[in-house]
């Protein structure tokens, strides 16, 4: 069973990120504030349910939650600023992007840097341990990957809305085949040494 905060004293968003190991598209976090009495069973870590699952508890969270916002940071400033820093960048924009501002942040992970002078905790896993950090995973991953299944259409041959721009054996061949895209993380290693890319 997933507490609902680490501080439950005080107004406390969760916060989570999506798509820091792709090769292609943004990084992508929410900020989630649930209510004191908020119940919802099903609610996990993202990575634990189906994408069906995923996409039903969405509208719970987003209709339950006293603010939520969501965060892409786009591939241009991963390369300028690397993956982790554009990780937190996300998580940042989603905070300051709520409506209410929370006295506690709550973060999935164990690297973060102060935003907006609130206290924070870094809980590894927290995403299957607290409902706040569990509700933000989800969002994030389900905007990310509404972001994937879109420009999948503009660039069909990466099966981007199969693999939402991880490293798969067929995204890789598919950069070897077609090149790398707009889309592409250009400061990430897109392909192994053996299958190096002519640029």
């Amino acid at each position: 069973m997933l507490l609902l905060q680490v501080k439950p004293n005080l107004i406390e968003a969760g916060t989570d990120e999506a798509g820091r190991g792709c090769l292609a598209g943004p990084v992508t976090a929410a900020a989630v504030i649930l209510p004191p009495d908020f119940k919802c069973p099903e609610l996990n870590d993202s990575k634990k349910l189906s994408r069906k699952r995923r996409y039903e508890l969405r509208p719970i969270i987003e209709k339950e939650a006293i603010s939520f916002h969501v965060s892409h940071v786009m591939m241009e400033k991963i390369d300028e600023i690397n993956i982790l820093n554009a990780s937190i960048l996300a998580m940042h924009q989603s905070i300051k992007g709520l409506e209410s501002k929370p006295e506690h942040i709550a973060v999935d992970g164990n690297r973060f840097k102060p935003c907006n002078e609130i206290p924070y905790t870094t809980v590894i896993k927290g995403d299957g341990k607290y409902l706040n950090i569990a509700a933000a995973s989800i969002l994030a991953k389900t905007y990310r990957d509404d972001f994937m299944e879109t420009i999948s259409r503009e660039f069909p041959n990466y099966d981007w809305h199969k693999n939402q721009g991880y490293p798969t054996v067929a995204h890789r061949h598919a950069i070897k085949q077609y090149g790398s895209t707009k889309y592409h993380r250009k400061s990430f290693k897109l392909l192994p040494d053996q299958l190096s890319l002519d640029l």
